[in-house]
């Protein structure tokens, strides 16, 4: 062990390794961290990562190289707190169970609550994963293997198992009670209401915490019970379950099989995790890009990103296609190869604004019934009114430019046409692709761009023939 004096310092001294701003990771933290790792300094990595919040320690593990971490990993061993785990990003948290032993993981996930077990155990390989349930006690791998039994984007991978029910005929004292004398083990980390089932645990309705602790022990639940305003079902897709916390601003929600049994709840924790993951989705996705980290490898990145350049060379063919039907004009005013790209970039820009509005609306629901034509005249409006600014500014640069009129006018009349066009196609392109039950954020932008460079090229070189020849 490395008793070296700069790792003296508690991990949570504000001075010199805490931030100013909360849930950041001070560089002057990360070196200590770095050398700690190199020296072997076990009992300072284990100190430090033990008095950090979870999700701070994954932050600072996640700070490292790869070979660092893998490392620290091995270092801390069977100290690592299984909700730092839990917090890594998908690489690195994949990269340390694979340092971790059956043993060690086994012992992680019967203290981490039944959500973030079957998160944890679903990047396992099917045998491995086999081999560390067969380690659990068995109610626990029972929750577990029905857990991941669910969809792994549905409500019932999400829930989590351990919440707080009482049968209807109860008091509120004999519900306090049952809380203070059962296992702390049988209760959840953190919970906002108590579900009230009758005798075939369907669910009737529930009491929020703090209406219990401000009633007396005499009074019935049923008294107290208001019907859910929301039931999440087993199968609901997680980005449904978001949509509802949100619109109904829920802390819990009860979540129901098929007959209405009360089988779980989901906490808005958990669904903050998923707003974040959809949209970080979305954006990736209107990227052309499927997945991303800091941590990613080379190969991993390579063959997340290559699909979609590749897409993009063959549609850029099919435009430059467009391009040399009109050969002739080009060749007679070489002016117009110079306009050519300003019309189609620009164009390209108001369509892509358009189609980031158009899949935010689609993903909030925002775009439902007479909303829909609503939103197409808006955006068409609006294109046409920034494309007469922009359009015929840009004729105004071109004339300075080039002192000819004819030419600049072809550019105003094309960016005009080829911005409403952009305007249109963004909102259309991902209405359609919704229709047709497809993710609007990962298909649209291939669709818009190209569409968008296809009319650019052929409104304003048909236009220079039309007028030039």
């Amino acid at each position: 062990m490395n008793d070296a004096p700069e790792h003296d310092t508690p991990a949570g001294a504000p001075d010199s390794q805490q931030p100013d701003i909360p849930g950041v990771i001070a560089p002057a933290m990360i070196e200590q961290f770095e050398e700690a790792v190199e020296s072997g300094d076990r009992d300072f990595l284990k100190r430090t990562i033990s008095e950090l919040h979870p999700a701070d320690a994954a932050d600072l593990l996640e700070h490292l190289p790869l070979d660092e971490f893998r490392r620290a990993i091995n270092l801390v061993d069977a100290d690592l707190p299984p909700e730092a785990v839990a917090e890594l990003g998908e690489d690195t948290r994949i990269a340390a169970l694979g340092e971790l032993s059956d043993d060690g993981i086994a012992a992680m996930v019967e203290n981490l609550e039944s959500d973030d077990a079957s998160f944890l155990l679903n990047d396992l390989s099917d045998e491995r994963r086999t081999r560390i349930l067969a380690r659990m006690p068995a109610t626990d791998r029972a929750a577990i293997e029905s857990s991941l039994a669910f969809d792994e984007e549905s409500a019932g991978r999400l829930m989590q198992r351990d919440f707080v029910a009482a049968p209807i005929f109860w008091t509120v004292g004999q519900a306090i009670d049952h809380m203070r004398t059962v296992d702390d083990d049988d209760l959840p980390d953190t919970f906002f209401d108590i579900y009230i089932v009758d005798p075939g645990f369907r669910l009737q309705g529930a009491v929020p915490v703090s209406t219990l602790l401000r009633s007396t022990r005499e009074t019935p639940l049923k008294d107290l019970m208001k019907e859910s305003r929301v039931k999440l079902t087993t199968g609901m897709d997680q980005e449904e379950v978001a949509y509802l916390f949100q619109q109904y601003n829920l802390a819990s929600a009860p979540v129901v099989d098929e007959a209405g049994r009360l089988t779980g709840m989901i906490t808005v924790d958990d669904v903050v995790d998923v707003i974040q993951e959809e949209a970080q989705e979305d954006m990736l996705a209107l990227s052309g890009v499927s997945e991303s980290g800091v941590n990613q490898s080379i190969f991993s990145a390579v063959r997340a990103r290559v699909p979609w350049l590749a897409i993009n060379l063959f549609t850029a063919f099919i435009a430059s296609t467009v391009v040399s039907l009109f050969s002739n004009v080009i060749n007679h005013f070489v002016t117009l190869a110079f306009l050519m790209p300003v019309v189609a970039g620009v164009s390209g820009n108001c369509g892509s604004q358009s189609l980031a509005v158009a899949v935010r609306a689609i993903a909030e629901r925002d775009m439902e019934g007479s909303m829909v034509m609503r939103a197409i005249r808006r955006e068409a409006a609006t294109a046409l009114i920034n494309g007469l600014l922009i359009a015929w500014s840009a004729a105004l640069v071109s004339l300075i430019l080039f002192h000819a009129p004819v030419i600049s006018l072809v550019v105003g009349m094309a960016m005009t046409l080829t911005f409403t066009w952009a305007g249109l196609i963004g909102i259309l392109a991902p209405l359609t692709l919704k229709r047709l039950g497809q993710d609007p954020a990962v298909s649209s932008s291939v669709f818009v761009l190209t569409s968008i460079d296809m009319i650019s090229f052929f409104v304003f070189l048909g236009l220079s023939t039309l007028i030039l020849l």
